[in-house]
């Protein structure tokens, strides 16, 4: 109920949706849902929630688990998690994300995002060393709407030669798998280090 509240309490201060999910750390989406309910409508809305059984409850431990454990996990991690480490495979990402922001939510678990560390790397002999790394960006469709698009990138350490594959999906293990053998075969070879 303290959210709920919180999130009317916002809104009539002027805040926008996403400013309230950020003060709040809940999602966008519930900002919206809970700021078109009554009182009551929450009320009952809330009390079906706990008499009502989810898909993923019978993995509530592990899920909780890896989230106490890593703060900064994301949904998409732990729907990897889920598939690669218990073989679940009978739920939807977004069904696995509002249940990770459930248990957030109800364990007072923010999400902790991790700083990233860059130094920059001494010229390396050729073969020993690829970095790699990640990103995402989000782009228009033809039809006005908008895309998420997920890379991994490859860079020779001494030549700079460089090796990208795109998704449009979070990555899954055995894409990763995939992805590392494609990029030794483009770069003809393996380095000792990743």
């Amino acid at each position: 109920m303290l959210i709920y509240k919180e999130v009317h309490r916002l809104r009539g201060e002027g805040f926008s949706n996403s400013a309230i999910a950020k003060k709040l750390k809940i999602s966008r989406n519930r900002v919206i849902e809970y700021g078109k309910m009554t009182p009551e409508e929450f009320y009952l809305f809330a009390i079906s929630l706990q008499s009502r059984s989810k898909k993923l409850d019978p993995f509530r431990e592990e899920i909780l688990g890896w989230i106490k454990e890593h703060p900064d996990l994301s949904g998409a991690q732990v729907f990897d998690w889920l598939e690669d480490k218990l073989n679940v495979t009978a739920v939807t990402e977004g069904t696995v994300r509002n249940y990770v922001n459930d248990i957030r939510e109800a364990y007072h678990i923010p999400k902790v995002l991790s700083e990233r560390e860059f130094s920059a790397v001494p010229d390396l002999p050729m073969g020993l060393q690829i970095q790699v790394d990640f990103g995402q960006i989000r782009l228009p469709t033809t039809d006005g709407k908008y895309k998420r698009l997920y890379f991994i990138g490859f860079v020779l350490a001494h030549s700079r030669y460089k090796y990208v594959e795109w998704l449009d999906r979070p990555f899954r293990s055995n894409d990763l798998i995939r992805m590392h053998e494609n990029a030794f075969r483009f770069y003809g070879g393996m380095s000792i280090e990743i």
